[in-house]
């Protein structure tokens, strides 16, 4: 991990304009308690190496990505500094760690303000995503640079949607309220890609509590828009996500020859 000051932008002749750089955000302070007891979610293993190391390279293997900042827990940042060090990142990329916040949003926030000038597409991604496909983080750089301001890679449901009544109680019965239509909606997953200047004021603005950073931009009335996600960038929440996200894994070994 380099401590030198990072390189200009690259000039784009053929633009006559500077070229747009990417960064990663990769926000990983949350305990994870539906893993159950142990380390932070970030820092599970899967196939030996902490799921956080799988996502790193997951951005870094996107050749647009020349930046990944890791946001860790409030007092675990040195800890997470060391994480990196023990292991074979690429030299192209550069990586920070910087300490979080109490809530996703305040991480994310940190992570922005840390990123030096001359990025100007700024990915989001979950660290307990761990297997994202490179073809898919250089879809979403892609829209971006085309001129989205937010760009989510999303599939369509399965599975039919039931909106209901919450129960009073955990457990109680819940009455079915509407089914939407499935056909219109989507399942969402990370990295989300954004125009930088549109997310800062976005984390500047919007003060709700929200699930993801593109909900953030759509409250300031701003366009966001789909590419094509992947069944393999799934989130790993669960004991069985981390069971699936094991085969994922070991199929991939395989077919690579490693």
């Amino acid at each position: 991990m380099s401590d030198e000051p990072l390189p200009p932008p690259v000039p784009n002749p053929e633009a006559g304009r500077t070229t747009a750089r990417t960064a990663a955000v990769i926000p990983a302070a949350g305990r994870g308690v539906r893993l159950g007891p142990g380390a932070p979610k970030a820092l599970r293993a899967l196939g030996g190496t902490p799921m956080l190391i799988h996502a790193i390279r997951a951005m870094a293997a996107s050749r647009a990505v020349s930046l990944v900042v890791v946001v860790a827990p409030p007092e675990g940042a040195a800890e997470v500094k060391t994480l990196l060090d023990a292991y074979a990142l690429p030299d192209r990329t550069d990586f920070v760690v910087v300490p979080g916040g109490e809530t996703r949003q305040e991480s994310v926030k940190l992570g922005l303000d840390a990123l030096p000038p001359g990025f100007d597409i700024v990915l989001v991604h979950d660290a307990a995503r761990p297997l994202v496909p490179v073809d898919t983080v250089d879809a979403v750089v892609a829209a971006v640079r085309d001129g989205a301001p937010a760009v989510v890679p999303a599939l369509p449901l399965a599975d039919t949607v039931k909106q209901v009544e919450p129960a009073a109680a955990p457990g109680e019965p819940e009455p079915v309220v509407a089914t939407p239509d499935r056909s219109l909606l989507r399942a969402v997953q990370t990295p989300q890609g954004f125009d930088r200047a549109t997310l800062v004021h976005a984390h500047e603005t919007v003060t709700d509590d929200v699930t993801d950073d593109a909900s953030m931009v759509e409250q300031l009335g701003r366009t966001v828009v789909t590419v094509p996600g992947h069944e393999e960038a799934f989130k790993v929440t669960r004991p069985l996500d981390l069971v699936l996200a094991e085969a994922v894994l070991a199929r991939r070994r395989l077919n690579d020859g490693f």
